[in-house]
This record gives C-alpha cells, sequence and structure tokens, in this order.
C-alpha cells in the first residue's frame, strides 16, 4: 500500500516528471535521499512505470496520424476480454488498450504516418482476429487538450480592457 509520500510524490512527478529530487524533497517535506528511496521502490514494484515526454507532434515536421477504434469482442470463457486485450496491445501500432463499458467492449488507439496505414492495420490485423465482431475507426483530426495539457487553441484574450 502507498504512502502519502507515495502519493505526493507520484502526482508531483504526473505534472512534471522532471522536477528535481530537491523539488520534490522540499514540497513533500523529507529530505531527497527519503525522497529518492521513495522513487526507487515505486519503480522497482512497477508503480512508476516510465517518465515520458509530452510532446506536440503538430509542431514537428513528421507525417503522423492517431485514430480511436471501438472493438466489439466475443469475451472468452473463464478469461473474459483479457486474451483478445493482450492480442490487441501486441500490434506495434497499438498505444493503448481500454475496457469499456456501453456500446463496445474495447477502446484501442493506434498511431501511424498514414491513414491508408491505419486502415490497413484495421483491415488486415485487427478486425481478422478472432473474437472480433466489429470495429469502428475514428480518426483524431485535432487535439485541444491532451492529459490536462492544452495542446491548441490557447491563446490570451486580446480584447482591451474597459476602465470607468
Amino acid at each position: 500500500m502507498l504512502s502519502e509520500l507515495d502519493i505526493n510524490i507520484l502526482e508531483i512527478l504526473q505534472e512534471d516528471a522532471r522536477t528535481g529530487m530537491d523539488k520534490i524533497a522540499a514540497m513533500c517535506g523529507v529530505s531527497e535521499d527519503e525522497a529518492a528511496k521513495a522513487i526507487a521502490e515505486m519503480e522497482r514494484t512497477g508503480v512508476i512505470l516510465r517518465y515520458p515526454a509530452m510532446i506536440n507532434w503538430d509542431k514537428v515536421d513528421r507525417d503522423s496520424v492517431e485514430a480511436l477504434i471501438e472493438v466489439r469482442v466475443t469475451p472468452q470463457r473463464d478469461q473474459g476480454f483479457d486474451v483478445i486485450a493482450e492480442r490487441i496491445y501486441r500490434f506495434d501500432e497499438v498505444s493503448s488498450v481500454y475496457l469499456m463499458s456501453g456500446a463496445y467492449d474495447l477502446m484501442v488507439l493506434v498511431k501511424g504516418r498514414t491513414i491508408k496505414e491505419l486502415a490497413l492495420f484495421v483491415s488486415e490485423k485487427l478486425s481478422t482476429l478472432e473474437h472480433v465482431l466489429s470495429t469502428a475507426t475514428h480518426f483524431v483530426l485535432k487535439k485541444y487538450k491532451v492529459d490536462g495539457v492544452i495542446i491548441s487553441g490557447a491563446t490570451e484574450d486580446q480584447r482591451l480592457k474597459v476602465t470607468l
């Protein structure tokens, strides 16, 4: 079970994984050594999996496209959705897989260089899997906010202030 210190550290790292150990320790009211030991233990036990950078790929000269795919599947006896989810998440194109409530069973986030590349993934790999009943693909056209960070559309109010 995680301590209050562990939770505080996780919240700090989730906000900015580049936060220095000295700042983490000060924010949590502990020594740098204690903070470092807590982080090392959470890395060892798999609570902290990695430290990713959030990149705005729209500002990089590189073709990329993302899609959300709704997938309806037949759950397997004694294994539910886990076996088919595992088969899906092993594809290189797949970045995330979620078990969902509602009209479909799995939500799959995929990334590729072109729409054609992702369309081929759906038609040749995903939809041909045993137990996949149907798919519905939704291409991401523009990102506005990701993981709490505003990506685009954030402009300061340019109106003049009215004073009396």
